[in-house]
């Protein structure tokens, strides 16, 4: 009971620790302007409140719980094998097409966030079983890509700002903030499809995961296209709601299968 307590509210002290090292570096950067703390800066600002996400996801899929090893794997190779398919595909699409509709984008990226939990899925199914397991494993990927594209837009921001801190800061702290209720809700409700169908695999869950992906696009689109504080809250607020509700199905689906496993 004491274990499960701790893992449930573990991403208190994953945001408090996270948040304290960022500040730190902040105010060192600052005092001391020591240009080799910037890449510290960035990859702290992106990660803490997406890695405190995927903490607390974790925390509520059940018992069976995703070792270590697979959700790290899942964040660092998810994110980087999203990132690298989805800007080739989107590369080649805008040279072809000379422009990609925002429905493309969100075709392109949450299908490239897929390739490493469908490889999950096809050769390690026995060993994932769980469709709340699987659910924090689309969590994962989707945290890693955000993580990954937040690096890139704060990169961005400093060059553009000539070197300017506060640029990036901003940058970091919207993106990070936003990046929940975006990329990793999103990558999580499609696998929450995909595993659906990878434990009992028929035609009606089947159509059930094109409708989650179809989904996930869907807010994607709305989320890029419309844009604007009150698009985002209410795009998050569907997005993040839909991946508790995930969550807790899930774990009354995992119960019996995995007993029976």
């Amino acid at each position: 009971m004491t274990a499960q307590l701790v893992r449930r509210w573990a991403w208190i002290g994953m945001f408090v620790i996270g948040a304290g090292l960022y500040l730190a570096v902040l105010a060192v950067l600052t005092d001391t302007g020591n240009p080799n703390l910037f890449p510290t800066l960035i990859l702290l600002g992106a990660l803490v409140v997406p890695l405190t996400f995927v903490t607390f996801a974790a925390g509520r899929s059940g018992a069976w719980l995703i070792d270590g090893p697979t959700l790290g794997g899942s964040l660092v190779f998810g994110g980087v094998v999203g990132v690298v398919v989805a800007g080739l595909l989107e590369y080649d699409a805008m040279r072809r097409l000379g422009a990609l509709p925002m429905v493309g984008v969100g075709l392109i990226e949450e299908a490239a966030k897929l390739v490493v939990p469908v490889v999950l899925v096809l050769f390690f199914r026995h060993r994932y079983r769980s469709i709340a397991g699987g659910i924090v494993i689309g969590v994962a990927v989707g945290t890693g890509f955000a993580v990954l594209e937040t690096m890139g837009y704060a990169f961005v921001a400093l060059l553009e700002s000539g070197g300017n801190v506060g640029a990036a800061e901003q940058t970091l702290f919207i993106r990070g903030l936003l990046s929940p209720a975006g990329h990793a809700a999103w990558t999580g409700l499609s696998c929450w499809g995909l595993w659906r169908y990878a434990v009992a695999p028929s035609g009606k869950h089947f159509l059930g995961f094109l409708g989650m992906y179809a989904l996930a696009v869907a807010l994607h689109t709305t989320w890029d296209g419309v844009g604007g504080r009150l698009t985002y809250a209410i795009v998050g607020v569907i997005s993040i709601g839909l991946l508790l509700v995930g969550l807790r199905r899930a774990q009354r689906l995992d119960t019996p299968a995995l007993a029976a496993a």
